[in-house]
Formats: structure tokens, C-alpha cells, sequence
């Protein structure tokens, strides 16, 4: 009996242990007992995919809305850049033709106006040839060159300055002779080529003769009468 008793032990023991372990299997193992949590899981893997693909194709979707936009905008800036170059190219040429125009065409009014004296020339001459009278002739060409001038002055404003009794000036007079003479400075005292302005500017120097002060103690010597200054 005794022996029988002693080998029964073993086998629960090992009973016991085999209890143990299942336990531990048990509880090792969360999915095998919730197997429902795992598909959860795996589902709201699956949707947060779907929701990241579909806002990806959104993204997509407006990048390529936006770049239709663009395009269409970089079309319409070109056209409008072409047009801009094409009226700046036109204005160009027209500036140059006009340009062009006023260089070769610059003195159409005043050629008008003194074709007009031409044929008072004209009238003179003819009239002349007819009378034979130098008088009338003489009369003649005195009023075309008044109204000549007057033409100049009112409508150009070109005026002559006179010259003779004015203090020499060698802005506006060109000494081509000189005298000695009593003068307290230079004076012009005779004039052989009128001067003349173009309003303030001086269009042409007046060509004049020249008094000049005799040096101080020198005013009984005789010099030469005319010599070039």
C-alpha cells in the first residue's frame, strides 16, 4: 500500500503544472480571447487610408485646378505682352517718320513766307521793265523789304540791332577796322554788316569800324587812319 501511495504523488504534481501553464496561455493571449477588438483595429486602419487617399486626391484635384488656372493667366499676360510690344514697336516707328519728317520739313513756314516776297520780287521787276523809271523800282524793293522784315520780326522774331553810336561789344560786334579817336572807350562808328537776333540770341555779329582811345599824352599824334583790330 505504501508503494502504491508514493508513486501517485507524481502524477498530480503534474497535474497541477499542466493547470498552471494553461493559465498562463490564457492569459498570454488577449486575442484569442477578444477576437473582435483586432478587427476593430484593422477597420479604423482601413478608413484612416481611405480618408488620407481621398484627401490626397482632393490636394490633387485643386493643385490641378490651380495650374489650369495659371496657365490660362500666363496665356492671357503673353497676348497682352505681344500686343504692348506690338503698339511700341508701331509708336517707334511712327516717332522716327515723324522725327524723319520734322528734320527734312523743319522750315516749311518760313520758305511759305518768303516764296510770298519772291513774287513781290517778281512784281517789281516786271513793273520795272514796263515803266523804265528807276524810282518806282527803287520804291519797289523798299516795301518788299519792309514787309519783309516785318514778316521776320512778327512771326520769327528776328530783329537787327543798331551798331553805330553803341559802345563796342564783342558779344554782338565783330571789329573788322579801327581808328583812333577822342572816345572815352570803344565806340562803333561805322557799321558794314547789320547785326541780327533771334529774339534773345544773337543770330549774326553786326561787322563794324572801331574808335579807340587814343593812349593818355598821345592825343596830338596822327595814326593810321584804318587798321585791322
Amino acid at each position: 500500500m505504501s508503494k502504491h501511495k508514493h508513486q501517485d504523488i507524481p502524477e498530480t504534481q503534474n497535474e497541477g503544472q499542466v493547470t498552471d501553464q494553461s493559465r498562463e496561455r490564457t492569459a498570454g493571449s488577449p486575442s484569442q480571447a477578444t477576437p473582435d477588438s483586432g478587427a476593430d483595429a484593422v477597420e479604423a486602419r482601413v478608413k484612416a487610408a481611405e480618408a488620407k487617399a481621398a484627401a490626397a486626391e482632393a490636394k490633387a484635384a485643386a493643385a490641378e485646378a490651380k495650374a489650369v488656372d495659371l496657365e490660362a493667366e500666363v496665356s492671357s499676360l503673353k497676348d497682352q505682352y505681344l500686343r504692348k510690344l506690338a503698339d511700341y514697336e508701331n509708336f517707334r516707328k511712327r516717332m522716327f517718320r515723324e522725327k524723319e519728317d520734322a528734320v527734312q520739313y523743319a522750315n516749311s513756314q518760313i520758305l511759305g513766307d518768303l516764296v510770298a516776297v519772291l513774287d513781290d520780287f517778281e512784281r517789281a521787276i516786271k513793273s520795272s521793265e514796263l515803266s523804265r523809271e528807276f524810282s518806282s523800282l527803287h520804291d519797289g524793293v523798299g516795301m518788299i523789304q519792309k514787309n519783309l522784315l516785318s514778316t521776320l520780326a512778327g512771326k520769327y522774331g528776328l530783329t537787327h540791332f543798331e551798331s553805330v553810336g553803341a559802345a563796342f561789344d564783342p558779344n554782338v560786334h565783330e571789329a573788322v577796322m579801327s581808328e583812333p579817336g577822342d572816345c572815352p572807350e570803344p565806340t562803333v562808328v561805322e557799321e558794314f554788316i547789320k547785326g541780327y537776333k533771334l529774339r534773345d540770341r544773337v543770330l549774326r555779329s553786326a561787322k563794324v569800324k572801331v574808335c579807340m582811345p587814343r593812349p593818355s599824352g598821345d592825343s596830338n599824334e596822327q595814326t593810321a587812319p584804318e587798321a585791322k583790330a
